[in-house]
């Protein structure tokens, strides 16, 4: 029997990894999950689609943690009320990441994805980064801004990332052992990125 094609995305502000996502779900024929999580969650959850984009990524407190270890402890989102509602919109990202891996393949971006999948066992992790001058220079041309206004965008973009990330995983966000792979997108480009991690996926199957 093949094995399943699961592949969870973490990376750095700026150095591409919703695009290495796209393009690597387009080389493998299989869907791309990043912002799409957020509606697949409200859909399944009921909760607001607004409140999943107003909470994306955004890191909270630790008393989360010992829910995220193991939520089905508790049951449904739905029956535990007197839960924050950033808690109840991770559970819900959390249960929406599981029940798509268990449905489909897919390519998944950011949002503790390696973590909800951490049991699964045909997944397969990568952390994308750069080196700040390269990130700083793409946002400036993706978006417009000066050198000094993209450089704090990446600066508190990833710091936001971290938090949240290390705030629901028992792992650190970016550090080698978290990930199978960790590639610098500057030294192959978005092409070769892709290549190399299609290649790995492969290999491992």
């Amino acid at each position: 029997m093949a094995k399943q094609i699961l592949v969870t995305i973490g990376r750095e502000f700026g150095s591409g990894g919703h695009e290495i996502g796209k393009r690597l779900a387009d080389k493998l024929g299989i869907k791309l999950f990043d912002r799409e999580l957020l509606e697949v969650a409200a859909r399944d959850s009921g909760l607001s689609r607004d409140l999943f984009e107003y909470h994306d990524e955004k890191p909270v407190n630790s008393l989360l943690y010992s829910l995220s270890v193991n939520p089905y402890s508790m049951g449904s989102i739905a029956g535990v009320p007197e839960l924050p509602i950033s808690h109840k919109l991770f559970l819900a990202q959390f249960e929406a990441i599981q029940k798509l891996a268990r449905e489909q393949n897919c390519v998944i971006v950011g949002r503790c994805a390696d973590y909800a999948l951490r049991d699964f066992a045909d997944v397969f992790h990568v952390f994308i980064h750069a080196p700040l001058e390269y990130r700083i220079q793409t946002v400036m041309e993706r978006s417009g801004l000066d050198e000094a206004q993209a450089k704090e965008q990446v600066i508190k973009t990833d710091k936001k990332r971290a938090a949240y990330y290390n705030s629901y995983s028992d792992k650190k966000w970016g550090a080698l052992q978290s990930y199978h792979l960790s590639v610098d997108s500057s030294l192959l480009g978005l092409d070769g990125t892709v290549e190399l991690i299609a290649q790995a996926v492969r290999l491992r199957r």
